[in-house]
């Protein structure tokens, strides 16, 4: 709230100026009862009963602006929490990502961060005010009698103990309503997401018992919140009700003896209801608060996670023209939490500039993390990757990255248009910069095709594109940058073998000043590479062209024959009918 700290002091202004016209009300009634009623003068009464209907109004006109300020600020600090949030995301390395579901990230940007503006506007509106006329009225009844003052002390003290442990045990089951929130949107967030694969699988009653698990548990803490708040009302209410019996009991005892007016008996009741509303309004609203409070936490919790990959104060940004050697001395990467499990161990590459590598590897060997290393998507645990003889860490990440042209293994696509999704890290190309790219991933017969061509809109992540066609505009999108370093991450999987030769032939004329890794799965994306490198178990296990592995690798030599060679068999046993009901 600092940043708006001009309209929040307005708002509490006007907030205490409210505080003290509602408690004039009480001792003008009381002059209305003893000073107009009581001694009949009809002036005292007209004149009063102005300034209460003058009150009144300004009141209103107060109350009006002291909301405007309010619901400005607690906007505004909604806003400014959610861009905060999304730009720490945004920052995260790929091991924050691995760390953090989609679902609570999601949740954390809304359900969170409104829970915190309610606080934030509450606290304008009402949390100074309620605490301001219990003080300001305790200080008028005590004016007003402080015998019959005195006889309420206990109730209140009560009332308050009551409502400080009802807040303290508030807080933490709110908090753990969000968490079971949590749980409940990453199902749904799943399901949503891989809706096609659950029905392909006839797989919906298993996720229905899925979502109705987790539905009931944050349903289960939701209504244990609800019951626990159902209580305060009617305790505070009977708590209200014995002090109003003990004001017109000891009151009216003294009224007799002729002590007490009837004017000072009602402006009393008054500022007791006075003292005793707001108690109620923060009960009320003090499920509110914990639940601000515990959203607070979750938010810092996203807030205060420091990004595993960050620039060192020395870090320097790559010249515009370099030449792209690529070098691996000795590296050795596990992910967080599994030092025991190197995913990569004592990597030793070299790529000169205009090289295409190819890293080849069955599952899991570690060939998208290879190349995740170089981005600095991830830090290497041990040794380096230098980049014409610069370690990577010790480049500005957006530096390293404007270098850096990346075709992911798994496609993504953004909503917009298809000339948007190329584009997208150059928003000044020009049309013919968009066909020629296009064109060489083999993209654009295809995209003229579509019904408005590149201003066909792409849908949520791309449905209504093809696999090869995501990943033929995924390669165009990677060219467009002009990278130095480009990296294909099996990036022409879904497409049909005569398109993936024409698009290999394309990238060798168009990038053949830059360095290539690819990394692939079958064996005719790697065989025109300068440089062939077999990963098995995150070691690199063999090295060198087409022609030196065939001779050099039995590994390779395998690969090859299971793919291409003529002396591969598949074996395939002979299953009957009755073996296959088994199965």
């Amino acid at each position: 709230m600092r940043p708006y700290w001009k309209r929040a002091t307005l708002a509490l202004i006007l907030l205490t100026s409210l505080v003290f016209l509602d408690l004039s009300i009480p001792r003008l009634i009381q002059r209305i009862i003893d000073g107009g009623i009581t001694a009949q003068n009809q002036d005292v009464v007209i004149q009063t009963s102005l300034i209460m209907i003058v009150i009144s109004i300004l009141s209103t006109v107060i109350a009006v602006a002291n909301n405007i300020f309010s619901v400005q600020v607690g906007e505004s600090v909604a806003r400014d929490l959610r861009n905060a949030l999304f730009t720490r995301i945004q920052s995260f390395s790929y091991a924050n990502l691995d760390e953090q579901k989609t679902g609570q990230l999601i949740v954390r940007l809304t359900s969170d961060v409104t829970a915190v503006q309610r606080v934030a506007q509450i606290s304008l509106r009402i949390g100074t005010r309620a605490p301001l006329l219990i003080v300001g009225s305790m200080i008028l009844m005590i004016n007003t009698d402080s015998t019959l003052a005195l006889s309420m002390l206990p109730l209140l003290l009560i009332t308050s103990f009551i409502i400080v442990i009802f807040v303290v045990k508030m807080e933490p089951l709110f908090r753990t309503v969000q968490q079971k929130l949590d749980g409940l949107n990453t199902v749904l967030q799943e399901n949503i997401a891989g809706a096609r694969l659950v029905k392909a699988f006839v797989r919906p009653d298993f996720e229905g018992q899925r979502f109705e698990k987790a539905n009931e548990s944050f349903t289960d803490y939701s209504v244990r919140v609800m019951q626990i708040m159902s209580t305060m009302g009617p305790i505070l209410t009977m708590c209200i009700n014995i002090g109003m019996a003990i004001v017109i009991w000891v009151g009216g005892m003294q009224s007799i003896k002729g002590s007490l007016s009837i004017g000072q008996i009602v402006a009393f009741t008054n500022y007791l209801l006075t003292t005793m509303s707001p108690l109620i309004m923060m009960t009320m609203l003090s499920n509110t608060w914990a639940s601000g409070m515990a959203s607070a936490r979750r938010v810092n919790e996203v807030l205060d996670t420091a990004p595993d990959v960050l620039d060192t104060p020395e870090a320097i940004s790559l010249p515009t023209n370099i030449p792209g050697r690529l070098v691996f001395e000795n590296v050795g990467f596990h992910y967080r939490g599994e030092e025991s499990e190197l995913v990569l161990e004592n990597i030793n590459l070299v790529a000169e500039p205009g090289q295409t590598v190819a890293i080849l590897g069955a599952t899991g060997a570690g060939k998208t993390t290879l190349v995740n290393l170089v981005a600095r998507f991830y830090d290497v645990t041990s040794g380096r990757i230098l980049i014409d003889g610069i370690d990577v860490r010790q480049v500005k990440q957006d530096s390293l990255l404007a270098h850096v042209g990346i075709v992911p293994q798994e496609t993504v696509l953004f909503s917009g248009t298809v000339r948007d999704n190329i584009c997208y890290g150059v928003q000044s190309a020009s049309d013919e910069e968009v066909i020629a790219v296009a064109n060489a991933a083999q993209a654009h017969d295809f995209i003229v095709k579509l019904s408005k061509g590149y201003d066909t809109h792409v849908q949520e992540r791309g449905t209504n594109l093809s696999g090869g066609q995501k990943q033929r505009i995924a390669i165009a999108r990677a060219l467009m940058t002009r990278p130095t370093i480009l990296i294909l991450d099996d990036s022409t999987s879904s497409v049909d073998v005569e398109t993936e030769t024409k698009i290999q032939d394309a990238l060798d004329t168009r990038v053949h000043n830059q360095t290539c890794l690819v990394v692939a799965q079958r064996i005719s994306t790697v065989l025109k590479a300068d440089k062939i490198i077999v990963l098995d178990n995150g070691r690199i296990v063999a090295e060198g062209t087409h022609q030196e592995l065939m001779k050099t690798s039995q590994v390779y030599g395998e690969i090859y024959d299971s793919q291409l060679g003529t002396g591969f068999k598949l074996d395939i046993p002979v299953v009957n009918a009755a073996e296959r009901g088994a199965l």
